[in-house]
């Protein structure tokens, strides 16, 4: 079978095809790496500029999209404070407040009483204690979600005492 020069010769260069095709990939990865900027304020400008811009949702489709929480009333850590707060979580999609409505009343609540009662007044006070307990929110209650998530979360009441 190896004594076929035609066999021999279409392998050969089958291997030779691979070996050119191998070179080109690595040499292309090199020049693309080379290209990048190494500057944090370069590279977040280049990704904002791939971007593409979307059309905003209208005022009635996030009314349909938000569940809102009302007065939920809890001790902040140390129990000698509490707080009374409400929110309006804006989801995706209709599949999505279709599920968290359904969560609403054991997980979504109790993520929120327990995330509540880790904080402290000082913690809280503020609208840095605001995003800090929105993004906290975000992050446990996102995964909970199979059908989306959760887009934006704000507090629409809240009274510390």
């Amino acid at each position: 079978m190896f004594k076929n020069k035609i066999f021999i010769l279409i392998v050969s260069i089958l291997i030779a095809i691979t070996l050119i095709l191998t070179a080109a990939f690595v040499l292309w990865n090199f020049m693309e790496k080379n290209n990048q900027s190494k500057d944090p304020a370069v590279q977040a400008q280049e990704a904002v500029a791939s971007v593409k811009p979307t059309k905003a949702p209208s005022a009635e489709a996030v009314k349909a999209n938000t569940a809102i929480i009302k007065d939920i009333l809890t001790n902040l850590s140390g129990s000698q404070n509490f707080i009374k707060i409400s929110f309006a979580f804006e989801l995706e999609n209709s599949k999505t407040k279709t599920e968290f409505d359904s969560l609403l009343e054991s997980a979504v609540k109790g993520t929120i009483v327990q995330a509540l009662g880790d904080l402290t007044k000082e913690q809280i006070e503020g609208s840095k204690g605001s995003d800090s307990l929105t993004s906290t929110l975000m992050n446990k209650l996102n995964p909970l979600l199979h059908e989306g998530k959760i887009k934006q979360i704000w507090i629409t009441d809240k009274v510390l005492q």
